[in-house]
This record gives C-alpha cells, sequence and structure tokens, in this order.
C-alpha cells in the first residue's frame, strides 16, 4: 500500500510541477496577449511606412471602450468647432474611418503569424498516467506510473531563392516507475535543408506565402494613406458645405429685413394715395416668398450640420455650431493658383499616387506567380539533407551532444513531369492573370490621367468663375442701390426692385458657392496628383512639387 502510494504521490508532484511550470510561462492576462499583439502590428506597421506615404498618425486602432466620443472633452465651451477641430475628431470617432484603422491592423497582425512560422519556437509536451490491470492467467496485479515531458526552440529558415532549413533541440526527460525505477535525461538536436535544384520545390512556395504576406501589408498601408488623403478631403468639403449653407441663411435673413423695410415703406405709401396698392402687395408676395426661402434654408442648414455630426462620429442631438470665420477666412485669402503646368501635374500623379504604386507591384507579383508556376511544370528536383544526434542515453548528461555517433543522410528528391495537368492549368491561370494586371495598369494610368487633366481644368474653371461672380456681386449691389433710389424719385418701379433685390441674393450666394468649390477642388487636385500630404492633427498641406 505505501508503495502505491508513492507511486501516486510522486505522479502527482510531476503532473503539479508540469502543470505550474505552464501556468508560470503562460500567466499572462488577455490585457498582456492584447498588449504583445499591439506591440508586434505597430512595429511592423513603422517598419514599413515609408516618408513618402504621408506622416505616420492616426492609424493606431483605438479599443471598444474608448470608441464613444466624449463630447465636452472635445468641444469648447463656446460649443464652435473650427475647421482643425472637427477634422482632428473625424480622424479619432470616425466609423469608416475606423474601420480602415482596423484593415491596416489586421494586415499587419496576419503578417505577423506568417513570420512566426519561421522563427524560433518553444515547444513543450508532457503526458503521465497511472495503469493497473489483473492476469487472470497468473492471478496477478500489475501496476505502471509513468511520466514524460520535453522541451526545445525550433526554428525554420527560409534562404534565397528557395532554401528550406530546420532545426530544433529538445530536452527530453522520462521516468517509469516499475518496481525498478530509471531515469533518462537527454537532449536530442536535429537539423534538415531541401536546397531546389530545379523547379518550384523546397521552400520556393513558402517564400512565396511570405512574400506575399510582407508586400500585403506594405499594399494596405499605401491604400490606407490614400484613404486618409480622400478622407480629408471630403470631412474638409462637408464642413464647408455646411458653413455655405449657414451663410446661406444669413443672406436670406439680410433679404429678408430689407423687404420687410421696403414692404412697410410702400405699405405706408400706398396708405396716403402716394403709391397704387398692387405695389404694397406686390411687395408683400415678395416679402411671403422670401419669408418662405428663409424657412427652407434653416431647415437645409440643420439637415446638413445633422448629416456632418454623423460624418464627424458624434450623436446628431450634439450641441455644436461650425466656425463662420473659417469662410471669412477663404475670402481673405481669395485664389491662387497651384504652381504645375499640366504635364507637371501628369508626371507627378504618375511618381506620387499610392494607388497606382499598389497596381504596378500586382503587376510584379504576378509575373513573380507566373515564374514561379512555369518552374513548376518541368522535373522537381531538391537536395535534401538531414542530421540527428543526442546525449548519452540512459544517463543525465543532456549538455553534452554526441556528434560523432548522430545519424546523418545526404540525398536527392525528384518528381519527373508524368502528370502536370494542374500545374499545367495554374501556369495557364498565371498568364491569364499576368495579362489581367497589364491591362489593370493601363487602365489605372488612363483613369489617372483622366482624372488630373479634369482636375487640372476644374481648377481653372472654378478660378474664372470665383472672378466672374465676383463681378457679378458688385453689379447686383450696384443695381440695388440704384434701383431704391430711382423708386424714391418716382422713376422706377416696385417690381425691379424686387428683382434687383432677388438678384444680389442670388450673386452673393453664387461668390460663396464659386470660392468653396474653388477651394475644395484645389484640394481634390492636389489629391489626384498625389502631393496631399495628411498632418498629425487631421489638416492637410501640400507636398513638395517633384
Amino acid at each position: 500500500m505505501s508503495r502505491n502510494f508513492r507511486k501516486f504521490l510522486t505522479l502527482a508532484v510531476f503532473l503539479f510541477a508540469a502543470l505550474m511550470a505552464g501556468l508560470l510561462s503562460s500567466c499572462r492576462s488577455p490585457q498582456k496577449f492584447k498588449d504583445e499583439a499591439d506591440k508586434e502590428v505597430y512595429r511592423v506597421i513603422d517598419q514599413k511606412w515609408q516618408a513618402k506615404f504621408g506622416q505616420k498618425s492616426n492609424y493606431k486602432v483605438r479599443d471598444a471602450e474608448s470608441n464613444v466620443p466624449d463630447i465636452n472633452a472635445m468641444v469648447p465651451p463656446n460649443r464652435i468647432l473650427t475647421l482643425r477641430q472637427a477634422v482632428a475628431i473625424a480622424t479619432k470617432y470616425n466609423r469608416d474611418y475606423q474601420t480602415q484603422k482596423e484593415f491596416l491592423y489586421q494586415s499587419a497582425l496576419n503578417l505577423t503569424l506568417t513570420r512566426h512560422t519561421y522563427e524560433v519556437q518553444w515547444l513543450g509536451t508532457f503526458d503521465a498516467g497511472y495503469a493497473k490491470s489483473y492476469n487472470n492467467l497468473t492471478e496477478t496485479k500489475q501496476e505502471k506510473t509513468t511520466a514524460d515531458a520535453s522541451a526545445g526552440p525550433s526554428k525554420s529558415y527560409l534562404i534565397g531563392d528557395g532554401i528550406q532549413v530546420a532545426t530544433s533541440l529538445a530536452l527530453d526527460w522520462s521516468r517509469f516507475l516499475t518496481g525498478n525505477p530509471r531515469d533518462s535525461l537527454a537532449s536530442v538536436l536535429n537539423g534538415s535543408i531541401a536546397v531546389p535544384l530545379l523547379g518550384a520545390g523546397a521552400g520556393k512556395q513558402a517564400k512565396e506565402t511570405l512574400t506575399e504576406a510582407e508586400r500585403s501589408v506594405l499594399y494596405q498601408i499605401r491604400s490606407f494613406n490614400r484613404y486618409r488623403q480622400t478622407f480629408v478631403t471630403n470631412i474638409i468639403a462637408a464642413y464647408y458645405g455646411v458653413v455655405q449653407q449657414k451663410e446661406r441663411v444669413a443672406i436670406s435673413e439680410a433679404s429678408y429685413r430689407r423687404l420687410i423695410d421696403s414692404t412697410n415703406q410702400l405699405k405706408m405709401e400706398a396708405d396716403v394715395g402716394q403709391r397704387p396698392p398692387y405695389d404694397a402687395d406686390e411687395a408683400q408676395q415678395s416679402l411671403l416668398t422670401a419669408e418662405n426661402g428663409l424657412i427652407a434654408d434653416k431647415q437645409n442648414y440643420e439637415q446638413a450640420l445633422d448629416r456632418f455630426k454623423i460624418q464627424l462620429g458624434l450623436p446628431t442631438d450634439a450641441n455644436i455650431a461650425l466656425d463662420q470665420t473659417e469662410l471669412k477666412a477663404l475670402e481673405k485669402t481669395g485664389i491662387s493658383p497651384p504652381e504645375y503646368t499640366e504635364n507637371d501635374a501628369l508626371n507627378t500623379a504618375l511618381v506620387q499616387r499610392l494607388d497606382l504604386a499598389n497596381t504596378k507591384d500586382n503587376l510584379e507579383d504576378a509575373v513573380r506567380q507566373l515564374k514561379l508556376a512555369a518552374d513548376g511544370l518541368g522535373v522537381q528536383l531538391n537536395l535534401t539533407a538531414s542530421a540527428n544526434a543526442s546525449s548519452p542515453s540512459p544517463g543525465s548528461q543532456p549538455g553534452k551532444i554526441e556528434l560523432n555517433k548522430g545519424n546523418y543522410a545526404l540525398g536527392l528528391q525528384g518528381d519527373l513531369p508524368l502528370d502536370r495537368k494542374s500545374e499545367r492549368n495554374n501556369y495557364r491561370k498565371a498568364m491569364i492573370t499576368v495579362q489581367q494586371q497589364q491591362r489593370g495598369l493601363d487602365d489605372a494610368v488612363a483613369q489617372l490621367q483622366l482624372a488630373v487633366r479634369q482636375a487640372y481644368r476644374d481648377l481653372k474653371e472654378t478660378a474664372e468663375s470665383y472672378r466672374i461672380q465676383k463681378v457679378g456681386l458688385q453689379l447686383a449691389e450696384r443695381r440695388l442701390d440704384r434701383e431704391k433710389l430711382m423708386l424714391e424719385y418716382g422713376q422706377g418701379t416696385v417690381r425691379l426692385l424686387l428683382e434687383s433685390e432677388d438678384a444680389l441674393v442670388a450673386a452673393q450666394n453664387a461668390v460663396t458657392s464659386a470660392l468653396v468649390d474653388h477651394t475644395i477642388t484645389k484640394m481634390n487636385f492636389f489629391r489626384d496628383i498625389g502631393v496631399l500630404t495628411v498632418k498629425p492633427d487631421g489638416m492637410w498641406e501640400e507636398g513638395a512639387k517633384q
């Protein structure tokens, strides 16, 4: 009984020690695992992020508990958002922007797992058990307690063009508890190498898999930065759109007040017989139309503001307004042509556009995969070698490995091209993929040139439009002043006065619209040629001319 108890106790101690060793090596909380993943992912992104992609900012994924906007912390006490503040909020809380950051994170996270396949990996296993049986022939009981454990590092390498090397070193300990216990503690060293001599064998496909994972992160970084350029442009355009709508309200209100004064004056003159009653009626009708237009403008503004709140990632009941002085700053700046000719713009876009760089690299990937598929059609021949050595056993000399007593092998591994139906189809598919990617690149270049040329023409058009609308506004202002004066001296008509009032409102709105259109068109132009740089605060600046 005491011997069985000792066996059971030994087994229990072994199991407890093995369990504690495992727990100690993995006693990290889920938060620590998350932190480790973040650290590795952002290290990958930082390594692959090139300066020409844009400033490295606003790309880290936010945790779920921090995705709820803190309005009071973001909005100033006066509840008025400047353009800079609005863009900063958008890059922090816009839902689609968060998704794009997550796409970038996930691509780097996938790469960490692919890289892990070719990094040192610590492996550890253990098993233990107790068995008891009864032999009917000998009428005896048999008991056996076993325990076994092994641990050590393992690593796979890819060298050059598909040379695959694998090594492992394991420390193995086993104990067989019987009537006569025996101990064993040994080290085992294993290694293998496979060199592709002909074809696409050995580690060529594994190398391609790793290459694709590495390049996928690079493509996603480019796509994310291209998205940022478009995103910031859209946010700024939406901001100016709301400000412009608020300006329409202000213009309508000013016109409505002028019409009230004119209507009241005409009523007084009609009451004393200086004007026919229909003049006052006509003015009253125009006043009602203006009032209805003002109500519609206010509703349109409120709707535009609510849509913009959603675009920022804020709730629609957030008590905010936009800074109208941003529009005044645009008016003060006016228009300024870019320092680009049309040819300069086209050449810059061909070099700077990140999405075009991805398309070019996709073609390179297809060509590389076509070569790999072609290599798989013929004879496949690999040079292989392996080695296995261990420390003396039985015994307790794990640090001493007897290399002279190891097992070594050298050979050739071949595959004759007797059946290549699958490889043939893959090769043909790869050829078609190259052709598709080439056509895709040609189309991308053509579409880019079309977009840049259109953006250049739009820029010139909006600049001319702003100049024309400014002249039109001056004429409308002089016309209204003249009609007022002529009506005062009895030489004009109420209808001409009301028409001149409508013309002034239209001219004021046209000037504001032309100014905003030119500003947004200019941003779009810089975006389309690939030189619009997003700064850490979410704002933008024009990159250096190429």
